[in-house]
């Protein structure tokens, strides 16, 4: 599948970060095992059936999770080094994936074409949440669901510090842009989801308590009324 951008031409990538992007590339792979990802990310894809578009694929490490009732995934993955380990990744998945370039404020795809729009650990690295989640709402069909797993603001008052003070500091620059400071549950229900159940995971689920730890795993739903911008 070819998607193009509303001009009409293949949609180019925004985001480039080498360094950040292959020092996640390693330690996302570590991180299946050695910090469970890889049973979050059954949880996260569990039931899914249809057309799914995953926005910020990165390195397709939920490929292998999706269940067979999926007829295609669209993955968007911006980073350049990101798009081809996961365009690797796409080949060997047992359901149809097809890898794109392009922004998640911005996506090259048809309105109220999915039936599902996973969210996993994106929301904290895109430049603009709202207009990211209005695209969010426009691509997914009334009723469609999201799928998210996000790390976001958490703990007391000294944490909720820390993690306010690195966003105005070093991590972004460090990370690719990544905030860990960021609400995305508030996030979506401002842009007009219809929060499901949704639970808060610890990341490391053992040991001490990190600025990146607070993650939650949940569902939305896109309210049957028609979109409007």
């Amino acid at each position: 599948m070819r998607l193009l951008s509303g001009s009409g031409k293949v949609a180019r990538s925004p985001v480039h970060h080498p360094l950040s992007a292959r020092c996640y590339a390693r330690y996302s792979v570590s991180a299946e095992t050695r910090l469970g990802m890889a049973g979050v990310r059954e949880r996260l894809l569990a039931g899914l059936s249809g057309r799914v578009i995953e926005i910020g694929a990165g390195n397709g490490l939920n490929f292998s999770h999706y269940p067979g009732t999926v007829a295609e995934v669209v993955a968007i993955e911006p980073e350049p080094l990101l798009r081809k380990l996961a365009l690797e990744s796409a080949l060997r998945a047992q359901v149809p994936v097809d890898v794109v370039p392009g922004a998640a404020e911005a996506l090259p795809v048809k309105s109220e074409a999915f039936d599902a729009v996973v969210l996993s650990l994106v929301l904290c690295s895109v430049r603009d949440v709202p207009r990211a989640l209005g695209e969010v709402r426009r691509v997914l069909r009334p009723g469609g669901q999201v799928r998210f797993f996000e790390h976001g603001r958490g703990g007391g008052p000294l944490m909720t510090l820390t993690q306010r003070t690195l966003d105005r500091t070093v991590w972004p620059l460090l990370t690719g842009g990544c905030h860990v400071a960021r609400r995305p549950v508030a996030a979506l229900r401002e842009a007009g989801f219809a929060l499901g159940p949704h639970r808060c995971v610890m990341m490391p689920q053992r040991g001490p308590a990190l600025p990146a730890s607070y993650c939650t795993l949940g569902v939305a739903w896109r309210p049957d009324e028609p979109f409007t911008r």
